[in-house]
């Protein structure tokens, strides 16, 4: 018998998926990305990273089975995993970039110049990870554009915060060397929940901008953003997350702002760290997602019950 392969390492049967570093110019600064492209790809995922690290969370080194970029474009999707606004090859603008309304017009520039000349399947679904997801809010918030995104992700993010790391949070405030050790202990805990060399992050850290501790209405942002998404929603917290505040109740609070968005499905992923996609059930989580978007994707073509076409 013949063992099966495994799409995502170079002993695959199929071609094997190739992540390209590319960099290009929005409104005179570089901004780069991971890009893997998938042949007559279904639909586009664009990737948006948390805070202290860049694209490379979303394909760590040596880990191909965590590879959202990886996963994705083994299954048919082009990934766009971006250096945010403030990361990568754009940090040198940091002063260009301290309104979020700029780096919003900014991030939706880099994708459409990333996707020039290139199939965007059914279209573009936007992820966003912790501090990542201002940003993928922003853009399905969009007036202009956000209604012809697939949907939207947002993971590790919420509106309260965990009890146990509110010290900790408050001593990082105080840019207190004992905050930024238990802010640190709370984003990796467990640590059995991640793989010897991935805990901690030292292979994918990257120093934060400064707009990016400036988020004391988040509240206030992530409540009058969502009422705008008009496009499916999926949420996801993480079952140990140690950051944000977590069980049903958290899930209710996070999906009803999103009031004009035609589906919202809320969901805790089984045996995850904050950190959902460098974990030891990245490959769970990332799936699930992907079954979310292949959804949007079916909606578009006219799937009934998925709100396209006639039922």
């Amino acid at each position: 018998m013949t063992a099966p392969t495994d799409p995502l390492t170079e002993d695959s049967a199929g071609p094997p998926v190739t992540v390209a570093e590319r960099v290009v110019r929005v409104l005179g600064m570089p901004l780069s990305a991971r890009v893997a492209e998938a042949p007559d790809p279904r639909a586009v995922v664009v990737a948006l990273h948390g805070g202290a690290t860049h694209s490379v969370y979303f394909d760590h080194p040596g880990h191909p089975r965590l590879s959202l970029l990886r996963t994705a474009a083994a299954l048919g999707f082009t990934t766009l995993a971006l250096d945010r606004p403030g990361y990568g090859t754009s940090a040198p603008h940091q002063s260009e970039l301290e309104s979020a309304e700029h780096r919003t017009e900014v991030a939706w520039r880099a994708v459409d110049a990333l996707l020039a000349g290139r199939e965007r399947g059914a279209g573009v679904f936007v992820w966003g990870h912790s501090a990542g997801c201002e940003l993928a809010l922003r853009m399905a918030a969009d007036d202009a554009r956000g209604p012809d995104l697939l949907g939207l992700e947002i993971a590790g993010t919420g509106l309260e915060h965990h009890p146990g790391v509110l010290d900790a949070l408050d001593a990082w405030g105080r840019d207190s060397p004992g905050g930024r050790t238990g802010l640190r202990r709370a984003l990796w805990n467990p640590p059995d929940a991640y793989p010897p060399d991935v805990h901690g992050g030292r292979h994918i850290g990257a120093p934060s901008p400064a707009y990016e501790g400036r988020r004391r209405e988040w509240r206030q942002i992530f409540s009058s953003h969502a009422a705008r998404v008009r496009v499916p929603v999926h949420i996801t917290i993480a079952e140990h997350e140690r950051v944000w505040a977590t069980g049903p109740q958290a899930l209710a609070d996070l999906s009803c702002p999103f009031s004009a968005a035609p589906r919202v499905i809320a969901e805790e992923q089984a045996g995850a760290g904050h950190n959902t996609s460098v974990g030891r059930t990245a490959l769970a989580y990332h799936l699930n997602v992907l079954s979310f978007v292949e959804e949007c994707v079916q909606s578009i073509e006219g799937v009934p019950g998925l709100g396209g076409g006639d039922e």
